[in-house]
């Protein structure tokens, strides 16, 4: 169980403890963990997350991948880049995909999936970047990615789970809502009997133990 107060404790004072940067320090969460083999498909971590206080200034573009009918509402709504299908080739240039896979929330229209994994999955598909499929309204998912990140596990046996929860620009009460919304996805996978240690780091911070 997530221990709101000492969470609260451990943001306040790594928010305190920061020196200026000339940069948005951003704000993660380090969850420890202990007896769970990530080697094992059953209990790998790739999760979506949606911050309820949102990103704080470093919400990530948003691309998507659809024909015409699905692309208009999502770029009305916000998405950063649309790729039809015809152009989805032309981004397996190993730089594009990169800048797709540091820069972007991707989505895609569900009956170009395997065109977008025969193209573009041998790079995304390692890194947890392959795109979302489209389900529902696209505006609405647009504005969700905005607000969401994944948490995959590092390699096959790094027993640590790490989150964006937010930037220094936010208060101490939402970096705490957007952590336990980390929390009650992470628990799908990791019961809290297998969490050794939490810790708030900022970006060119020391890390402060919470739990």
């Amino acid at each position: 169980m997530v221990d709101k107060k000492k969470l609260k404790e451990a943001v306040e004072k790594a928010l305190e403890d920061k020196e200026k940067r000339k940069f948005l320090q951003s704000v993660e969460l380090i969850i420890n963990t202990r007896a769970i083999d990530f080697s094992k498909s059953e209990n790998r971590v790739n999760v979506d997350v949606l911050l309820p206080k949102g990103k704080g200034g470093k919400e990530l573009k948003v691309a998507v991948i659809a024909e015409e009918a699905i692309s208009a509402p999502a770029k009305k709504a916000g998405a950063d880049l649309i790729i039809s299908p015809n152009d989805i080739a032309g981004y397996a240039d190993k730089e594009k995909l990169k800048d797709l896979a540091d820069n972007y929330v991707l989505l895609a229209q569900p009956n170009l999936m395997g065109q977008v994994a025969k193209s573009l999955g041998q790079y995304l598909g390692p890194r947890g970047k392959l795109p979302k499929p489209i389900t529902g309204n696209p505006s609405e998912m647009v504005e969700k990615a905005k607000k969401t990140v994944r948490i995959v596990t590092k390699g096959k046996y790094l027993p640590v789970l790490q989150a964006f929860v937010g930037t220094e620009k936010m208060s101490s009460d939402e970096l705490v809502d957007n952590m336990e919304a980390v929390f009650d996805t992470i628990r799908s996978k990791v019961p809290d009997s297998n969490i050794k240690s939490v810790f708030v780091k900022l970006t060119m911070g020391k890390a402060v133990k919470a739990m």
